[in-house]
């Protein structure tokens, strides 16, 4: 890596540890801000969470296009500028209708900076260095919202609105801060051209046909489909049907969820770079058919809290370690998934490949608690641990098929250092697509 790629990824990775810190100060409290602060009732809350998720999916499908097509800086910028307003707009608001469109304008800010900044990640690293940035990514983004919901929790009173108003302005101004940030950033002028070319890139995906050339991209198919399955049995359950399980099932107390979910961060912040030297030099499908394994562990800890009888040391113990189990997972796969995308994506479409998969995490992330509470709200939480279980032994079927089909540089990355091979960024089944 070249020092001005190296210094372009410093200031990259600053101002997402930056905004991901003026998360941390609202992400814990925005339910209770919404139903007990403003007093609108946790049906508005659910609706303003629902309205910030659906947002991201309404914009999603275009935010690739627009990056592969104008660059991923002035995506982002807009995208700050956009989330920024709408962080401003929860602190201020008072009514339903104004949260609920501060809510969109917020999730469709967040939903464009992430595949932006992702794409601006891999300009300014080679296929040997991704996954340590993407890692540094991960390990910052988590350290920053630790640190933010620390102090947002000093500093937020149910009883004072202006307490809120507060959290939700530096949230705010830390978007503004990554805009700054970023802007002053000098992309590689190269990175249109690298890896694949323009010359690789289909016709139809030229001519606006992008979305045909990912789709007959059978690995990234089967990525996406292990993303969606990955996201679905872990973030997606974290605020239902694991915690419902833990408070119903195991008589956890809420204070204690706090505990595990401050054990699931800090196993990411402690081994995130442990695990990075364990993992660069292997396979990366067999790493997540790794982390697919350990979260099954994870699934079986958390039903047999619910098994203890008159053991709830036993049960807190099991919470905890279900959590912490999470974030060894977590940290395994920030260096493997990501830079993965970027590197089965043709160069020209990075972007439309970084929002597809932000797209599929973000369906996961949707549909995830809906079925974990609906499951939780029946009572079947024998059938629900079951059913995660199944789900994380599917990710390691899924993350072995999908070795199969990728080349060995895609798959080990560390094999370009000792080949003169070069790994093109196009997988086969995307050259061979026909042209309409």
């Amino acid at each position: 890596m070249t020092t001005a790629m190296g210094a372009a990824l410093r200031r990259i990775q600053l101002g997402n540890a930056l905004s991901a810190f003026g998360n941390g100060f609202t992400v814990p409290f925005t339910f209770i801000y919404v139903s007990q602060v403003r007093d609108l009732g946790p049906g508005t809350a659910g609706v303003v969470l629902m309205t910030f998720a659906l947002a991201a999916l309404v914009v999603l499908p275009f935010t690739g296009r627009f990056i592969d097509q104008r660059g991923p800086l002035p995506v982002a910028i807009v995208g700050t500028v956009t989330a920024a307003f709408g962080s401003l707009g929860l602190g201020l608001g008072s009514t339903a209708p104004v949260l609920v469109a501060a809510a969109a304008a917020l999730g469709m800010g967040i939903a464009v900076i992430q595949p932006a900044l992702a794409t601006m990640i891999v300009w300014c690293s080679t296929t040997t260095t991704r996954s340590r940035a993407f890692a540094t990514q991960f390990f910052l983004n988590n350290l920053g919202l630790g640190i933010g919901g620390l102090i947002g929790g000093l500093l937020v009173d149910t009883s004072d609105p202006g307490s809120f108003i507060r959290l939700f302005s530096i949230e705010a101004a830390m978007f503004l801060v990554l805009g700054a940030v970023i802007a002053t950033v000098r992309l590689p002028s190269f990175s249109w051209s690298a890896g694949s070319g323009d010359s690789d890139v289909p016709v139809e995906a030229k001519a606006g046909g992008g979305w045909r050339v990912l789709f007959a991209d059978r690995s990234m198919v089967v990525l996406c489909a292990l993303g969606f399955v990955m996201f679905f049995a872990c973030y997606g359950q974290f605020e239902s049907g694991l915690s419902a399980y833990a408070t119903e099932v195991s008589h956890i107390q809420p204070s204690t969820l706090g505990i595990a979910l401050a054990a699931n961060t800090a196993m990411i912040v402690l081994a995130q770079f442990v695990v990075l030297r364990l993992t660069e030099k292997r396979r990366r499908s067999r790493v997540v058919a790794l982390v697919g394994l350990i979260w099954t562990v994870a699934w079986l800890a958390a039903g047999a809290s619910g098994m203890v009888a008159g053991g709830h040391a036993i049960a807190v113990t099991l919470i905890i370690s279900t959590y912490a189990l999470f974030g060894l997972g977590e940290s395994m796969l920030s260096p493997t998934v990501a830079p993965l995308v970027a590197d089965l994506a043709p160069a020209r479409m990075i972007g439309q490949y970084n929002s597809a998969f932000a797209l599929v995490k973000q369906l996961a992330l949707a549909l995830g608690p809906a079925v974990g509470g609906l499951m939780a709200g029946a009572g079947v939480f024998t059938a629900y641990i079951w059913m995660l279980v199944v789900c994380s032994l599917g990710i390691s079927v899924l993350a072995l098929w999908l070795g199969r089909r990728l080349t060995p540089v895609q798959d080990k990355p560390s094999l370009a250092h000792a080949s003169r091979i070069v790994a093109g960024n196009v997988p086969e089944v995307a050259r061979a697509v026909p042209t309409p």
